[in-house]
């Protein structure tokens, strides 16, 4: 398993996209610095993504507002879910809907609250 180590702070990742866009190699910048070439080059496409250059994944915004959606759609899910199991019991509570079984007469279709 690799190492782990905190992230490099947002300048330093911005300073070294910059250099690269000015010429310098990735290889080159991971050498002379600690991040390793394809951290280096994640940088820089996630930079030309958020920039309009690249159109091959999701800008850092669209990935925000993608996991923003996510929570909310399990929120919402959670709370659909509370509200079904709610409605069911005060209506069993309220008397509105008796257990009852299925009739034989009518293919099943009657329903019977003494059987």
């Amino acid at each position: 398993m690799g190492k782990h180590r905190t992230p490099f702070p947002a300048e330093f990742r911005a300073h070294l996209v910059e250099l690269v866009k000015a010429g310098r190699t990735p290889e080159e910048l991971a050498r002379e610095f600690e991040p390793a070439t394809q951290s280096i080059i994640n940088w820089v496409a996630r930079a030309d993504r958020d920039s309009g250059v690249r159109h091959d994944g999701l800008t850092r915004a669209e990935r925000q507002e993608l996991t923003r959606l996510r929570r909310k759609v399990g929120q919402l899910v959670m709370e659909r879910d509370i509200l079904s199991h709610a409605a069911a019991w005060f209506a069993r509570e309220s008397g509105a809907l008796m257990p009852a079984r299925a009739c034989a007469v009518g293919g099943g279709r009657h329903l019977h609250p003494d059987r």
